[in-house]
């Protein structure tokens, strides 16, 4: 099924849905320019690319390969379903396939005697990884060209298997923490590799961004030093070392259309941004997309509070008090009527998902965590086992934690048509091959413009028409979103922001170094400035030793065990079934408190099992198979201590600051609730360890005579600061490039530092990831977008939408949107001074 028209009809039921409809926007088709095959290409590939159909390739692809094989470092940045990988694998395997025919051509002459070839390919998921190696068998068997030695290697790889990969592949795929915690610490092992390499392939490049995206960049430094210590790219064929001279390897990426990729490539490889050909002209062809922006309705009735609204509530949303009395008069801001919440996006896009299915279509439906992945495929199993019981098993949820295998079997069965339908996190955003969906349907909005075209370019791949449904989540940057289309289509999508030099991403780094060769003088510009300042620091602390010759790590323990790339706070916790031992999957370490407690519900494909014990040390969660019909939602506490101010600047009374904090939280409780109405069936008390970030914030103060200018008593001023660190949370990110869920946030009537009523947000990642330093550049512009959000928000009292948070730790509780915008519009008049 594949009529756009048709399939908008469905969404809006024939006209019953008509009004949560805000806006439609109409991408027109593009035509596809194709060009020949680059002369150089192995004729075997070429070949077998044609038994694959592709006769002729696109022109950015043969741009960006032409790039590579001339041994410039290459960005391909195209929309999803563009073809990216022909332009990787092409320069690429023919580099190799030129090395293995020049020593079979004449094995006897001396000249012939070179290391043949290899090539590294870095992704971001190992799914895509195996991905691309099924994609490369294909291509491999579909002809002549099968002397190609094509491997993937992770740590679930067995020891035999990894010993084989490292004598012999030509090809190894597998992914920065592979690199950063094997690889690169025993790279004696990995010298045949490391010194034949003629490319690294770098793919979903955008993905590595914040935090993580310094983490890779330190760990591909770290790869170019490995790879010109063994001589990589000395001899070799294509690539443009035919020469002999040891340039190190070509860096091949490709990225989703972004701002300036060139620039952020540079950055991620740690050259100059010259060094590399930015190639973002898509010559490709796209079919028509239909794009929708669409809000949940208001829920009927006014008696109920939201907690015991009675459609399906969204998994994420807390408990939250009934109506309280309104509080001052909020400069007219609000409506008479009392709140009226809107149906959650997890529901709504249940309902919408189930009708697609009924009509024959083929779905992506993107939600924004695990739990909501799996709710938002059962509530529409259960929507389509009403009408045909044999629907409801062509729906199924795929998230992160699911054993390599079951993510395998799901890939498979939405690509055969075996499912109609697949709820999914964004695990499933990046270049998994999965080719003819008709809709995408995307709950709220996905952090970025790029995530967003990522999500939406799922829809009416390989040149056929698309629909797009972007639902908002009550959300206040979803609900701006909405109702402003130009902020989505009339705007350019981000840069990819990173900070390599970040010294709490740097430092470990620098130790890992070391441990794999000592650092040398001339080594400290591949680090960027401040390296050697802080090599400095780290000999003090007796991390590093120095000596004449360089800085050595001399400790018995792993460098590379110093951090952690993805900031998941250690290695996953395995969930495993008390009865049978079966491993059904597994969850971050730093979620673990919260999801996998004890009493904790955890539900894998519908199935609901209930936590029996959480063994921190060991890692493991034992649950239990039960049927119930309550979820639970744990409850914690946060506090945060400023270690030091880096910047500060005073708008009369009131005080913004920016620097190093301490946030510590503790899970200390667990409320269960039934499904769907969400009422509160008890709470139980956890005894959990507390566990600190060190990490950058901004903070502002309201010292008591700005409080009295809002007429916020102190009986109000909790609520008040707690409903405008709610708020501001949920518009950071429409000023910086992250998502709310990349930040935390803290406020009380009297912080013992600044000894003021403050309000804190902070980066939730190890040493700060720059969103708060953004947000402290913009105060302004920031508390002002806050202001208008809670103002323009149609509740009496606060709301998804504006105030309330959806992964708020005290339950909602207090808050006073009418104090806050009072007490915002009294900080905002100082802010001329």
């Amino acid at each position: 099924m594949g009529d756009t028209d048709a399939l908008l009809d469905v969404l809006l039921a024939g006209g019953r849905r008509a009004d949560r409809l805000t806006h439609v926007e109409h991408l027109p088709a593009r035509t596809g320019e194709q060009v020949d095959w680059p002369a150089w290409a192995d004729s075997s590939l070429v070949a077998d690319y044609r038994a694959l159909g592709v006769e002729r390739p696109w022109r950015h692809q043969v741009e960006a390969a032409d790039a590579a094989w001339s041994g410039r470092h290459t960005v391909l940045a195209t929309s999803t379903g563009s073809g990216k990988s022909l332009a990787f694998w092409l320069p690429a395997l023919t580099s190799v396939r030129a090395a293995i025919g020049a020593g079979t051509l004449d094995p006897g002459r001396i000249e012939s005697v070179q290391r043949r070839g290899s090539v590294l390919y870095l992704c971001p998921t190992k799914a895509l990884a195996a991905d691309q190696l099924a994609g490369l068998d294909r291509l491999l068997a579909a002809g002549s060209a099968r002397d190609l030695r094509v491997a993937t290697c992770d740590g679930d790889t067995p020891t035999e298997d990894r010993r084989w990969v490292q004598e012999h592949a030509d090809v190894v795929l597998t992914n920065p923490d592979f690199l950063h915690y094997s690889l690169l610490p025993n790279h004696r092992r990995w010298a045949r590799l490391l010194a034949s390499l003629r490319y690294v392939v770098v793919d979903e490049c955008h993905a590595f961004r914040g935090v993580f995206g310094a983490h890779v960049a330190l760990v591909l430094r770290r790869l170019r030093r490995l790879a010109a210590h063994y001589g990589a790219g000395r001899g070799g064929v294509g690539g443009g070392h035919a020469t002999g001279e040891a340039t190190g390897p070509t860096f091949l990426l490709a990225s989703a259309t972004t701002s300036d990729p060139a620039l952020s490539a540079a950055r991620l490889l740690g050259v100059d941004a010259d060094d590399v050909l930015a190639v973002a002209h898509d010559a490709s062809p796209a079919g028509r997309k239909t794009v929708v922006l669409w809000q949940p309705p208001e829920l009927p009735g006014t008696e109920a509070p939201w907690s015991t609204a009675p459609l399906d509530a969204d998994p994420w949303a807390t408990d939250t008090p009934g109506p309280a009395p309104t509080v001052g008069t909020g400069s007219g801001m609000v409506e008479a009527d009392p709140d009226r919440p809107r149906r959650s996006a997890t529901a709504e896009i249940a309902d919408l998902l189930a009708d697609l299915t009924v009509a024959g279509a083929r779905t992506l439906a993107f939600t924004r965590s695990r739990r909501a992945a799996e709710t938002v495929a059962t509530v529409t199993q259960q929507h389509l086992a009403a009408v045909d019981r044999g629907l409801a098993r062509r729906v199924a949820a795929y998230r992160g934690g699911y054993l390599p295998e079951e993510r395998r079997a799901l890939e498979a069965a939405i690509r055969d048509g075996t499912l109609r339908a697949l709820a999914t996190t964004n695990a499933l955003e990046l270049g998994v091959d999965i080719s003819g969906l008709d809709v995408v349907l995307i709950a709220g909005w996905p952090g970025t413009r790029v995530s967003l075209w990522q999500q939406a370019g799922r829809a009416g791949r390989a040149g056929a028409e698309g629909l797009v449904a972007l639902v908002a989540r009550e959300d206040p940057l979803d609900t701006f979103l909405v109702h402003h289309p130009e902020a989505i289509f009339a705007a350019p999508v981000e840069a990819t922001v990173f900070d390599p030099t970040n010294p709490y991403v740097l430092a470990p780094h620098l130790c890992a170094a070391a441990a794999e060769l000592p650092l040398r003088g001339e080594d400290l510009p591949l680090f960027g400035p401040g390296t050697a300042e802080l090599l400095d620091v780290l000999v003090e602390r007796g991390a590093l030793r120095r000596r004449s010759s360089g800085w050595y790590w001399t400790h018995h323990d792993s460098a590379a065990r110093l951090t952690d790339l993805r900031g998941t706070g250690g290695d996953p916790v395995r969930v495993v079934e008390l009865e049978t031992g079966r491993l059904l999957g597994t969850v971050d370490a730093a979620s673990a408190d919260a999801t996998v407690h004890p009493g904790a519900v955890y539900v894998h494909q519908g199935a609901t099992y209930v936590v029996e014990e959480l063994d921190l040390p060991d890692a493991v969660a034992l649950v239990a198979r039960r049927d119930v019909d309550f979820g639970t939602w744990a409850r914690w506490t946060t506090s945060i201590d400023i270690r030091s101010t880096r910047d500060r600047r005073s708008w009369g009374p009131v005080t913004w600051g920016f620097g190093s904090v301490d946030v510590t939280q503790q899970v200390m409780s667990f409320q269960r609730k039934r499904i769907p109405d969400m009422q509160v069936l008890g709470t139980e008390l956890l005894e959990l360890p507390a566990r600190t970030l060190t990490t950058a914030a901004v903070w502002w103060t309201a010292p008591t005579s700005v409080l009295t200018e809002a007429g916020v008593t102190a009986e109000l001023a909790p609520g008040a600061l707690h409903a405008a660190e709610h708020a501001s949370i949920g518009l950071l990110p429409l000023l910086a490039t992250c998502d709310r869920w990349d930040l935390g946030g803290v406020s009380t009537a009297l912080h013992v530092d600044t000894e003021q009523a403050t309000v804190f947000v902070y980066d939730g990642y190890p040493g700060g990831a720059g969103f708060a330093e953004r947000g402290y550049g913009l105060g302004a512009t920031w508390l002002r977008a806050t202001r208008e959000a809670i103002a323009s928000c149609r509740c009496a009292t606060g709301c998804p939408a504006c105030v309330q948070s959806p992964k708020c730790g005290n339950g909602n509780n207090p808050l006073e949107k009418a104090a806050a915008v009072r007490l915002l519009d009294a900080v905002l008049a100082h802010a001329s001074n």
